[in-house]
């Protein structure tokens, strides 16, 4: 049995909403990190939409609600601190730029690395904002670093 008197599957419970604050909160930083059934998330509020992700960098642990967001090929993008690595908001791509070394004429162009970051879903409900861990099958460079020694929020107790 669950500490707080309920009998849910563990696994229904680990994907379930959480409450992280409050949308006035929010819109005011433009962002805010919390912990989410033991997972560290970063929410941001960017041109009216909510997006949620890890908030480790996927490539090395950086500590993305500390990054900038930028567009890149139109796509609003975090940019990690530390590397300066873009990851969609919406997706969790990594963006880079490539260039064709055999042709000298070749502009660089925006590509894909693929979903790198874990995205998390975000409701509002009553002015509350909600999040739901992604439950997606895959395995993603974020899960390395999303728990455990990698914690960036420090617990007020």
């Amino acid at each position: 049995m669950d500490p707080d008197g309920s009998e849910q599957d563990p696994e229904t419970k680990k994907y379930s909403s959480v409450c992280v604050g409050r949308e006035e909160d929010i819109k005011k930083s433009e962002r805010m990190t919390a912990v989410v059934h033991d997972r560290e998330v970063v929410i941001f509020y960017h041109r009216g939409e909510y997006h949620a992700m890890d908030i480790r960098c996927y490539h090395s642990g950086g500590p993305l609600h500390l990054g900038e967001i930028e567009e890149f090929d139109g796509r609003p993008c975090i940019v990690c601190p530390w590397h300066k690595y873009k990851i969609t908001l919406a997706t969790g791509e990594g963006l880079y730029q490539s260039i064709n070394p055999k042709d000298p004429s070749a502009k660089p162009k925006w590509c894909s690395k693929g979903i790198k970051q874990r995205i998390h879903t975000v409701t509002v409900d009553n002015g509350n904002i909600y999040v739901t861990l992604s439950n997606e099958p895959f395995k993603c460079d974020s899960d390395f670093y999303a728990t455990g020694i990698f914690k960036v929020i420090q617990s007020s107790s």
